[in-house]
């Protein structure tokens, strides 16, 4: 995803357009103008890309990082309020939501001198969706129109003996090329928050050599980004340089960066304490033990959320949890407050609702008392169910979330009087498959963190009818009108507040119950300034400068 300069969104009645500010960073908070260039180079902890450095097929950390850093899509997200604006893109215009006519800014070059084009995103795009060529990302353009035209899925698995069938086209009915800069989306149905949508890599321009050369293309990757390729050294790490032609602003200051990969999170943390590694987006337990941390990196560290919520989810398929009084019960019961302090010293938030901070769109304590603990309360709703128990919680055991968990149980037990267990499965993949084959009778860990920043992201693919992440097959009726007339709304802020409105209604019927906000920790060394880290998790290239002493 990614993560510029200080933006605005606004959006009219007949049309969206985005309008940006600029703005730098420090110490995590928003600052001044642009920094002078210079001459240092920084290093960041990352991880070995999964896959050639294609942002198509790219969805994972490591990856990500590099492909953030060189490409540049449509939209920019704030780094610090992950409010969307227009990079690459000069307007984003529509007058039903449906039909979108995409205008670039003049002057947006590859890395290679070759020049940024309308056609230069159709292809891009087109070629992502295309099932045949495997894309990872290609899922993304689901709601353009032709999409199943041109992506099949396999019936029965990748690891199966059947195979996909062919599509019956190669290019996506809804993109049109109208002039070098300029194209037109067509999408299956209205949705107001495609424009938002349009920052994730996905979405990102390829330039012919991809097209004409692929494998010379993954060699040496060419973007559009700030920052362009210089080498890869597979296991050790990825160096990029400053982009002096990027027409982006603010222009980094930074003259690279070196990816580098180590074999343990500790490993690195203790090369960001002793300042030969610049950046570490997320500190090890050792570290975070005692808040270590804080006196090993004094000044130089930051603890914040990010777009993401933990949850306990009901498999709604089972009869025994279809009474919306039983799950507001055991939400009641949950004693969030103590569970943030004992186990995770106050860096995880209650969860006050189902969207994250910093998610545009989203206002506060949306649950109310629902998210509050209230045992009395909780056990009177809970007798009057007539829920028999026990009470079982599951989870994955590889993933350090038994600690919360159990506390949880205990919590639900003392306020309702009833036995709760904690039953862990071995493997995150154990996990998953149970969830996705529908086989739980048990309340189960899920959490989401945000694909775009966008409250919409929260709502459509965890509780719409057959939603593609709504693996507790939660269904209401006035819950799918609501979200379809959200999408379909003339404008961002009249969308914004139906989501809102779906989401009270949400969680009323509590499907899923919010525990807490997730958060990182991050550190870096003595010589960075103007450090922001953005609420993806990723340190703001554009905005961090290097300190003479």
């Amino acid at each position: 995803m990614r993560a510029r300069r200080a933006a605005a969104w606004t959006a009219g009645l007949l049309s969206i357009a985005l309008v940006t500010t600029a703005c730098g960073g420090g110490g995590g908070e928003p600052g001044g103008g642009a920094a002078t260039p210079s001459g240092a180079t920084i290093t960041v902890n990352g991880t070995e890309p999964e896959n050639p450095l294609v942002p198509g097929n790219t969805n994972e950390t490591g990856g990500g990082k590099v492909i953030d850093a060189l490409f540049s899509s449509l939209v920019e997200y704030d780094p610090v309020t992950a409010q969307p604006a227009n990079m690459v893109a000069e307007s984003i215009d529509t007058t039903d939501s449906r039909v979108y006519t995409i205008r670039l800014k003049d002057g947006w070059t590859f890395h290679d001198g070759s020049p940024v084009t309308a056609q230069s995103f159709v292809r891009s795009w087109n070629y992502t969706a295309y099932s045949p060529n495997g894309q990872q990302n290609a899922s993304f353009f689901s709601k353009i129109q032709g999409y199943d035209q041109v992506h099949t899925e396999d019936p029965d698995g990748t690891a199966g003996p059947q195979t996909a069938p062919q599509p019956a086209a190669q290019e996506m009915s809804g993109l049109r090329v109208v002039d070098d800069r300029t194209f037109e989306v067509t999408l299956s149905a209205p949705f107001v928050v495609f424009p938002t949508i349009l920052g994730y890599r996905a979405f990102a321009p390829l330039p012919e050599l991809f097209f004409t050369d692929r494998a010379a293309f993954e060699a040496v990757p060419i973007g559009n980004g700030p920052f362009r390729f210089v080498s890869r050294q597979p296991g050790v790490n990825v160096v990029v340089e400053r982009y002096e032609q990027w027409p982006g602003a603010p222009k980094p200051s930074v003259a690279g960066v070196e990816f580098r990969f180590y074999e343990s999170a500790e490993a690195a943390y203790a090369d960001v304490v002793a300042n030969n590694l610049d950046f570490i987006e997320v500190i090890p337990p050792s570290g975070l033990a005692g808040n270590l941390y804080q006196t090993d990196l004094a000044d130089r560290s930051v603890s914040r959320t990010f777009l993401g919520v933990q949850r306990l989810g009901f498999p709604l398929y089972d009869a025994r949890y279809q009474n919306p009084q039983l799950r507001q019960a055991i939400s009641m019961a949950i004693d969030r407050e103590q569970i943030n302090q004992r186990i995770f010293g106050g860096t995880r938030p209650p969860a006050d609702g189902l969207v994250a901070p910093d998610v545009p769109g989203r206002i506060p304590n949306q649950c109310g008392e629902l998210c509050t603990y209230q045992p009395d309360r909780a056990r009177q709703m809970f007798q009057a169910s007539g829920f028999q128990g026990p009470i079982e919680l599951t989870s994955n055991a590889d993933s350090g979330n038994a600690e919360w968990i159990q506390a949880t149980c205990v919590s639900i037990s003392n306020a309702l009087g009833v036995q709760c267990t904690f039953v862990p499965v071995p493997t995150f993949g154990e996990h998953r498959s149970a969830i996705n084959a529908r086989q739980l009778s048990r309340l189960y860990r899920t959490s989401w963190v945000a694909d775009y920043p966008s409250i919409e992201n929260f709502l459509n693919p965890l509780y719409r009818t057959g939603g593609s992440t709504n693996d507790g097959e939660y269904s209401s009726p006035a819950v799918d009108e609501l979200l379809a007339r959200a999408d379909a709304a003339p404008s961002v802020e009249e969308g914004n507040a139906l989501y809102q409105e779906a989401e009270r209604m949400i969680i009323q019927d509590m499907p899923a119950i919010p525990v807490y906000f997730q958060s990182f920790q991050a550190g870096w060394s003595e010589r960075l300034q103007n450090v922001t880290v953005t609420p993806f998790r990723e340190l703001d290239l554009e905005s961090v400068t290097v300190s003479d002493n």
